[in-house]
């Protein structure tokens, strides 16, 4: 399920997840996009979406994240780089949930 923008939006998508705002959910998951719901989306400054279908990623789950332990290992003594770390992780493993 990838993450599309909503500028990439087409009628027709379904949600894979629900679209929220805060704490409020807007879209349901599994809700076909219509024009309509693709401008609201739009007009609440939403930055993407969850979309059904197949993820594209170009690299294994697995590789992505040693990718991020090489990418980090210099700078493990500092805590905002371990926070920014933590951050990333988080938004990889979502892409491939």
């Amino acid at each position: 399920m990838p993450k599309v923008p909503v500028d990439k939006l087409e009628p027709g998508m379904n949600l894979a997840r629900p679209v929220t705002k805060g704490n409020i959910v807007l879209l349901s998951k599994d809700t076909k996009l219509t024009e309509t719901l693709i401008k609201k989306i739009q007009d609440m400054e939403i930055n993407g979406v969850y979309i059904d279908g197949p993820s594209q990623q170009d690299i294994p789950k697995d590789e992505a994240l040693a990718q991020l332990d090489r990418r980090f290992k210099n700078v493990e003594d500092r805590p905002y780089m371990n926070m920014l770390k933590k951050l990333v992780k988080e938004h990889i493993e979502g892409l491939y949930d």
